[in-house]
């Protein structure tokens, strides 16, 4: 261990010290404008949208600096650099191709082993074409997302992901459904359990065939190789492949396997060669679900169901845990393994034995990086296990297929698309349960209350009577939670007439429109949070969808609102400012056969207990520009005010100071509530905000956000005015509700 360590060590310290002095590392520390020439050597990744105004598709990418030149020198280096660009360019290429940019070297994030990071600015120039092998994995999977159009989008999105890592059309809600039911590990993401489900496959087929064991190990290691190159090696493949490239050998060579000491060697391999793998949460969560199922799988196994001939796991299975394992089973309890069984079928055995010890072994570390538990994962992955195999089977088929035969192709898609609705369905299930994630202390403080926690579990699971006791109080606790607490404490709360969704910095406003129906005013940066909300509240059917004006924080969670929903019509700004995000807007509306209708002052429509509307903006007014950019859209907005029973509130989207003066020189804006607009900016009127005469003032807005939002001045305004101030950030998700022919303000609470 102490070699190992000091290998590993010293290969860190080359890799730190060849990153950190250079050419590139000096011109980095002075943020140097270069024109350079790059080899990428990975697939260019789409980022995640963080809301904000803007929509940029933006892009982050692997690759190795050959070539730098200034105004002054030139010079040809050989350093990995992480490259960040913009532009629908990057999507098309391909690792191995070389290309120069024009940009800007900056200093890397602290513990990246990479010499700089290059900012990219204008459109890159395509020096070479790709490699024939990675043009021909690029060809297999296009060939899959071409096979795959047919099918409904969150599968068209999940199966190229599923089987050779392209997550580019992945759905967000599918995505974020997978993670939280413990499924992301390697569901949404090619994974070593892919790779050993095509190397099995190739084995089974080698052995029908009746080719030696030489020639069977040699084309399951061509297999293996080749599904590498296709799905791109992540931490996880990395460790597959190199795991069973070992067994390969053991196979060929008619050597005994010991998966163990294989999981080792591969660990030490790649640490020392792959130093940067050892940060690596995905490398973390693989090797321990590994360890998991060889050390622990095994034991539990046979602790379900008795093996044949009253054997113990330490005389049967060296080559699952090898030497190590020995006796492990033993003093856990003492006894014969068969007599303390408890009598399932084997195959049930296995298949609970298996998920089980993946999870109990991988909670560590999602305690360490993310600071939760997730309970739900082990039932999950027992129900989607018999749709993985199958999907990726299918799926590979199909990607070799589709070059020759798109037809034969689409046709192989067909099961697959089942295979992976059934994961899809599974994991909407598991996040509908009531604490599918348990929030946990997250560090090294979490990693010590879960030892702790382990270490009194164990004394009292082992003893019969405590361990009665333990079930009972952990049932009744269930219960409590599980019954008594969603009576007592439901949302959204009886009587509710709108509520803000805490959708971030952003705005998602649902407005009462009876049973499991509300009209939806914006959707906020996040189609997952929005749809989350959407779903808290009951709501299932949309009559009326308002965009208040077309900036990412208002319009980029719109498939959330349409995931699974009927929407009626959508109303939009009949100021077209925001051409681009407006175009795309219409676009989709159109692929699901969504009228648009555009806002006319003085339009109205009465759903439920709610009668909305529309005050601005007025068609024939001009533009108004203001003080920052995108005021010209923000004064664009469309203001809608909304009358109950009990009262009224004005939602008046991101006006600014001249659109709400011009506003107020039209129309009366009374109100009891106001949903105070941009996110309680500055540039707010006195006069306007005067004039409304709310009792109560309602902020959505995100914690920590770089617009300073909302800002003192706004504050003091309102609380000036005689108005109760209530925001997102602090409360959570808020509510208008009816109590006693009254109006009320309550929070969900973060």
């Amino acid at each position: 261990m102490l070699i190992c360590a000091a290998a590993a060590s010293a290969s860190v310290a080359f890799r730190v010290h060849a990153l950190s002095t250079g050419p590139a590392a000096d011109l980095a520390k002075r943020n140097t404008s270069v024109t350079a020439q790059i080899a990428l050597t990975d697939d260019p990744k789409r980022r995640a949208s963080r809301g904000g105004h803007f929509n940029q598709e933006s892009y982050v990418i692997p690759a190795t600096l050959e070539l730098i030149q200034t105004a002054r020198t030139r010079e040809s280096v050989n350093v990995p650099i992480t490259v960040f660009a913009s532009g629908h360019d990057w999507s098309a290429f391909l690792p191995s191709q070389h290309i120069e940019v024009t940009g800007r070297l900056a200093r890397p994030n602290p513990g990246d082993l990479v010499a700089a990071i290059l900012l990219v600015q204008g459109r890159p120039r395509v020096l070479t074409a790709p490699s024939g092998l990675q043009a021909a994995a690029g060809t297999l999977r296009s060939g899959l997302r071409a096979a795959a159009d047919d099918l409904p989008a969150d599968q068209r999105g999940l199966l190229p992901g599923l089987v050779v890592g392209d997550v580019s059309r992945m759905d967000p809600q599918v995505t974020a459904d997978l993670k939280e039911a413990g499924l992301s590990r390697h569901l949404n993401a090619v994974s070593g359990a892919n790779l050993a489900i095509v190397a099995g496959a190739t084995l089974a087929l080698s052995r029908l065939l009746g080719l030696p064991l030489p020639l069977r190990a040699v084309f399951a290691a061509i297999a293996m190789l080749a599904f590498a190159v296709v799905a791109r090696p992540s931490p996880s493949v990395l460790r597959a492949l190199l795991m069973g490239l070992a067994a390969a050998i053991a196979l060929g060579t008619g050597r005994s396997k010991d998966g163990l000491a294989a999981l080792s060697a591969t660990v030490l391999l790649l640490v020392l060669f792959a130093p940067e793998l050892a940060r690596s949460y995905g490398f973390a969560l693989s090797v321990a679900a590994t360890a998991g199922i060889l050390v622990l799988a095994p034991r539990w196994r046979d602790r379900l169901s008795p093996p044949k001939g009253g054997t113990t796991t330490s005389e049967r299975d060296g080559s699952s845990g090898g030497g190590a394992s020995k006796g492990a089973y033993g003093s856990s309890g003492g006894g014969d393994a068969s007599r303390r069984a408890y009598g399932l079928p084997r195959w049930m055995a296995e298949a609970v034995a298996v998920p089980v010890a993946a999870q109990m072994a991988v909670t560590p570390v999602l305690v360490l990086m993310a600071g939760q538990l997730t309970p739900v994962a082990v039932v999950a992955n027992l129900l989607v296990a018999p749709a993985v195999a199958p999907a990726t089977l299918l799926g590979f088929g199909a990607a070799l297929v589709a070059p020759v035969w798109p037809g034969g192709a689409r046709l192989l898609v067909i099961p697959a698309g089942y295979a992976v609705g059934w994961i899809v369905t599974v994991a909407r299930w598991a996040v509908n349960l009531p604490f599918a994630t348990v929030p946990w202390p997250g560090g090294l403080p979490g990693l010590g209350l879960l030892l702790v926690v382990v270490a009194v579990a164990i004394p009292i699971l082992r003893r019969r009577a405590w361990r009665a006791v333990a079930l009972t109080v952990a049932g009744a606790a269930m219960v409590a939670v599980l019954v008594i607490r969603p009576i007592a404490g439901s949302w959204p709360p009886k009587g509710w007439l709108m509520v803000m969704c805490d959708v971030g910095q952003g705005d998602g406003l649902v407005v009462a429109a009876g049973p499991g129906r509300g009209v939806v005013v914006d959707t906020g940066p996040d189609p997952v949070v929005m749809d989350r909300c959407l779903r808290r509240v009951g709501v299932d059917d949309v009559p009326l969808l308002i965009l208040t004006h077309p900036h990412a924080d208002h319009v980029d969670g719109l498939a959330g609102v349409l995931r699974n929903r009927r929407v009626g019509a959508v109303v939009v700004s009949p100021q077209r400012t925001g051409a681009r995000s407006s175009a795309h807007i219409s676009a989709t509306l159109v692929r699901h056969h969504i009228p648009e209708w555009t806002a006319s002052p003085g339009a109205g429509w009465r759903f439920g207990p709610s009668e909305l509307t529309v005050l601005g903006p007025d068609p024939a007014q001009s533009e108004m520009n203001g003080q920052g950019e995108g005021s010209e859209i923000n004064n664009s907005s469309v203001v809608v005010h909304v009358r109950w029973r009990s009262g009224s509130i004005l939602l008046s989207g991101d006006l600014e100071t001249e659109a709400q003066e011009e506003l107020l020189r039209r129309v009366a804006v009374r109100a009891d509530i106001l949903k105070t607009p941009h996110h309680g900016s500055n540039r707010q009127s006195p006069a306007f905000l005067s004039a409304v005469g709310a009792r109560a003032a309602l902020i959505s807005v995100g914690a920590g956000n770089d617009y300073g939002h909302p800002a003192l001045s706004t504050l003091a305004l309102l609380h000036r005015l005689g108005a109760s101030v209530y925001r997102t950030d602090k409360s959570g998700d808020l509510a208008v509700v009816e109590r006693g022919g009254e109006m009320a303000v309550v929070s969900r609470g973060l």
